[in-house]
């Protein structure tokens, strides 16, 4: 099984962890028509780090004393459970079964940071996730953190990511080096344009700078994609 680091709370000296934070710094100055409190990673495709850098980036700014909930609405292959250690049930129960998803919330071993799950996997989620009941549950959780943190499915495998793309302040993707071709990527983020997402920025993981500088890196676009 695929062991899920949270390397900016367990080595917070690490220049991985440094970059998560300047990351978080460039998140918060961001700024399109106000305030980014909901931000949606996704990827081209399965395995490029989207869920790992998701969870990371939410710690960052959790560690920055902000209250934080990050949210599984990768449906289809959820991770978060797995990266946390808790149990699986969440927003497909408050999706299908209308229970309050402040129910469903659980806490997390970092401070300010908090952790809705996927819950079971559902035969629609496309359809869920572009359903009224996640505007209001959307709306409703908003209204209780400073961010909301979403980890959406890869862009071109699925629908799913698209349907939240323009009901988030912003998009991150994550695209890994060596793992996708150029027109790909330029395939995922016209796909998100086309949603009428707002692409903050591309993240490009697994990449060794130096040996003193982490395997990570962050591109800030926001003047090319907005």
């Amino acid at each position: 099984m695929k062991e899920y680091r949270l390397i900016i709370h367990e080595n917070i000296k690490s220049p991985v962890a440094e970059a998560y934070r300047t990351l978080r710094t460039n998140i918060q100055y961001s700024k399109i028509d106000g305030d980014l409190k909901t931000l949606l990673f996704t990827s081209a495709g399965p395995g490029e780090g989207k869920s790992t850098s998701a969870a990371n980036t939410a710690v960052a700014m959790a560690q920055s004393g902000k209250r934080v909930l990050i949210l599984d609405c990768d449906l289809r292959k959820p991770v978060q459970y797995r990266i946390f250690r808790k149990e699986n049930r969440g927003l497909t129960q408050a999706l299908v079964e209308e229970i309050p998803p402040e129910e469903l919330v659980q806490s997390t071993e970092v401070n300010n940071l908090s952790l809705l799950t996927s819950g079971p996997v559902p035969p629609n989620p496309s359809e869920l996730l572009g359903s009224k009941r996640m505007m209001e549950i959307m709306l409703a959780l908003k209204s209780q953190y400073d961010y909301l943190i979403f980890d959406a499915p890869p862009v071109l495998a699925v629908t799913d990511a698209c349907v939240l793309a323009s009901r988030v302040d912003g998009v991150i993707m994550v695209i890994a080096r060596g793992m996708v071709k150029p027109e790909i990527g330029l395939q995922a983020q016209e796909l998100i344009l086309n949603a009428r997402g707002k692409l903050l920025g591309i993240i490009i993981n697994r990449v060794e700078i130096t040996r003193d500088y982490a395997y990570y890196h962050y591109y800030y676009d926001n003047e090319k994609s907005s």
